[in-house]
């Protein structure tokens, strides 16, 4: 039996260090796995950071946009069927970053993540974050993983 979009973003997803409780992608809209995807977080208004930013006018923080968008990337990457998922993978650089706006309770963030390269445990993609067409983010992102061995060797 073929694996489904969703088996395969659930098992990419897997591969992340990050606990359910920090995840900032609730559904995979698209994937072409290790190039590209599209993903969605609908801002709930119950997470805790919305309490303190700002109390009485929740907003989501720029610097999770970037963290949902390195997510989204780093399930594109690790979705590759060419190349094992790396263990480990995590955000090392950004580049290029510009937060143009921001989300709120109800807003639904559309993300959207591009591997542009792949240099040995590195992996560079192309992000933005949209709500309702209106671009809230735009990122080139570095993930970087624990290497990986082969046949006994170092990398």
């Amino acid at each position: 039996m073929s694996k489904t979009i969703n088996d395969i973003a659930e098992q990419a997803l897997a591969s992340l260090p990050h606990g359910p409780e920090f995840r900032f992608l609730d559904r995979l809209v698209s994937l072409e796995p290790g190039q590209a995807g599209v993903g969605e977080y609908t801002v709930r208004g119950d997470e805790p950071f919305l309490r303190g930013h700002f109390p009485g006018q929740p907003l989501f923080p720029g610097v999770l946009l970037v963290e949902a968008a390195a997510q989204l990337a780093g399930t594109v990457a690790q979705s590759d069927p060419l190349i094992p998922p790396m263990p480990g993978l995590k955000l090392t650089a950004l580049r290029a970053v510009k937060i143009l706006g921001t989300a709120k309770p109800g807003d639904v963030i559309r993300l959207e993540a591009v591997v542009s390269g792949r240099l040995g445990n590195l992996i560079q993609a192309r992000t933005t974050a949209t709500v309702a067409d209106n671009l809230l983010l735009r990122a080139e992102i570095t993930l970087s993983g624990e290497a990986q061995v082969e046949n006994g060797t170092d990398p």
